[in-house]
């Protein structure tokens, strides 16, 4: 077998394998082609018994069955055919039912069990990914695997029932002719094979070009704003162009490959016909073959024959069907490194006292972001890391929230491992406010009450109080049920970050992380969350990562970080006694001469 129809067969079998809860149904609907295939075949045969009846009557293969007159017969096998045709129908109706029922939910199935697979998968999986790659596999892969299902399955099944049928008929007739008219099989196998080879790798660049498009495509939607500001549309549309150039190119090798493979069956067909109708035809001269034999081998040779025509549509379905499939067993097969372990805990309600014990870290083995951090944050306190960009400030918060694993040392919530509880249990006892805010497609209740499900219009009322959002909210034209638009964007920076800050408020977690959180606002803004923020900072275990010195004056500890260490700690009046690092940055931000 050739290597890339050993590749197909591994992404044939990887499927079945997948699909093992819908064997059942496979086949059934299987069954169905089959005896749909043995009753489409029948009708030739008729009409041959019926030409025997016509020339030999009384002496025809149904007389031999104890029907003498000729109109019986001929009454009897056009009952037969009239069930024939009942039955054939029945069974298309029923294949068609089953495949299709079974292709939509089998890619129901795997587009779940893939989403589902991907938020399980590390952040670092991302960051090295292209979101549009990932839609495109979601998506596209999905669908091409479908329309394999719709059609191709139940083709393969039915051109495999139609040799095995009709070419038993075939040899009980006539062995000699059957050989003739099976000759052209294995030139039709081995151009299938052939085209196969050359195919795999083209559908397979098919994949991938349709990969990067929409990845292009997505991320150019992304950043519509950016492009009409730098007035780049046109360079724009160019690199879309030279993509979309370069998936149809990869569609035009692949289609001038699988377009050959029909002409070339067309001939072999025809050379089988020919010499099926000739032989036959100088047999039943000779008095070797009867009539009727003879017209079912006329006829039956086409059934067996013209169905071949379809194999290189088929073959073409089949590759680009496995070339996806590949790519989402890919994905939902790709092991996911920061899991529950076999033994996790859940996490209770927590006070919010956390330890850093000797924790380093790197990302890809690079160079260490920390090295050897040690401190303890105290339940209920506000405390606060600052520090040029790069100097770790935001990993320890992705550490915290086990986005990612530290290669040494260890992280302890109210004296117990995080590693050790479940990663469910863990962050829903963290609230976390990012610089980068992300809001969904819906309205502002919607948003707010994001992963609150029993949240109320009253406790998201509350919620918006408590982060300044009210006053702006209820300027909206609907209130509350305003659609924010995708990823917020009818909203301002400084309301997209108040409704946050809400979003974790309502979640009330013993923990809350501000990653920057005023960053990106106007100075009013600004005042606004703080206030908010030491409002909701009591009772609670607050860090806060600030690029404002500003905002942290008043933080129970703050602490400088410098290429992934901790080298100064203190507070605000403390540090600024120090005249270290902190109070440099302080100087700078204010203005005052050091």
């Amino acid at each position: 077998m050739t290597t890339a129809a050993q590749t197909s067969f591994a992404a044939l079998l990887r499927l079945l394998r997948y699909a093992r809860g819908f064997r059942r149904r496979i086949v059934l609907a299987s069954i169905c082609s089959v005896l749909n295939k043995l009753f489409d075949v029948m009708p030739e045969i008729l009409i041959g018994i019926a030409i025997d009846v016509v020339v030999r009557q009384k002496a025809s293969f149904v007389a031999e069955l104890g029907i003498e007159d000729p109109a019986w017969q001929l009454g009897l096998l056009g009952g037969l055919t009239l069930v024939v045709w009942i039955l054939e129908s029945l069974f298309e109706y029923l294949y068609l039912v089953l495949w299709r029922n079974l292709a939509q939910d089998l890619q129901h199935s795997m587009r779940l069990d893939a989403y589902e697979h991907v938020q399980k998968l590390d952040l670092a999986y991302f960051e090295n990914r292209s979101t549009g790659n990932l839609v495109t596999i979601l998506n596209d892969d999905v669908n091409q695997l479908e329309r394999f299902l719709d059609g191709g399955a139940n083709s393969l099944i039915q051109v495999g029932t139609t040799v095995v049928a009709v070419g038993a008929v075939f040899f009980i007739l006539s062995p000699l002719i059957a050989m003739i008219a099976f000759s052209p099989i294995p030139i039709i196998v081995f151009g299938a094979f052939y085209f196969q080879r050359r195919a795999q790798p083209l559908y397979a660049d098919v994949r991938e070009r349709v990969g990067n498009l929409g990845a292009r495509l997505s991320t150019n939607v992304s950043g519509i704003t950016t492009i009409k500001s730098f007035a780049t549309e046109e360079f724009e549309a160019d690199r879309i162009r030279q993509d979309s150039s370069a998936y149809l190119e990869a569609n035009r090798k692949a289609i001038a490959i699988s377009s050959a493979f029909i002409p070339i069956i067309r001939m072999a067909i025809l050379a089988g016909f020919v010499a099926t109708f000739l032989l036959g035809g100088w047999m039943t001269l000779q008095g070797a073959l009867n009539v009727g034999a003879y017209g079912v081998l006329v006829f039956l040779t086409q059934r067996l024959l013209w169905p071949l025509t379809s194999l290189a549509e088929t073959v073409d379905l089949y590759e680009r069907a496995m070339a996806s499939s590949r790519r989402i067993l890919d994905l939902i097969e790709t092991p996911v490194i920061i899991r529950d372990t076999r033994h996790a805990k859940e996490l209770p309600g927590v006070r919010g006292r956390i330890e850093l014990q000797h924790v380093n870290f790197a990302y890809d083995n690079a160079e260490r972001v920390l090295q050897d951090i040690n401190l303890t944050i105290e339940a209920g306190s506000t405390v606060a890391f600052v520090g040029q960009t790069g100097s770790g400030k935001s990993t320890l918060i992705k550490l915290l929230l086990r986005f990612y694993q530290p290669d040494a040392g260890r992280i302890l919530i109210d004296g117990q491992a995080i590693d050790a509880v479940s990663l469910d249990s863990l962050r829903r006892q963290i609230g976390l406010v990012s610089q980068d805010v992300f809001l969904f497609q819906g309205t502002v209740f919607e948003n707010i009450a994001y992963g609150t499900a029993d949240a109320t219009l009253e406790h998201v009322r509350a919620a918006a109080d408590a982060a300044e959002a009210t006053e702006f909210i209820d300027r909206l034209p609907e209130g509350f049920n305003t659609i924010v638009g995708e990823r917020g964007q009818k909203l301002s920076g400084g309301q997209r970050q108040r409704l946050s800050i809400a979003r974790a408020l309502l979640k009330n977690p013993p923990v809350l992380i501000l990653d920057e959180a005023t960053s990106a606002v106007d100075n009013d803004t600004e005042a606004a969350i703080q206030r908010s923020l030491q409002r909701i900072s009591h009772s609670r275990t607050t860090i806060v990562i600030a690029h404002r010195l500003s905002t942290i004056v008043n933080a129970d500890r703050i602490y400088v970080m410098d290429r992934g260490r901790i080298v100064e700690s203190g507070k605000h009046d403390e540090l600024l006694g120090h005249a270290g690092i902190y109070a440099t940055l302080w100087a700078v931000q204010t203005g005052q001469p050091h």
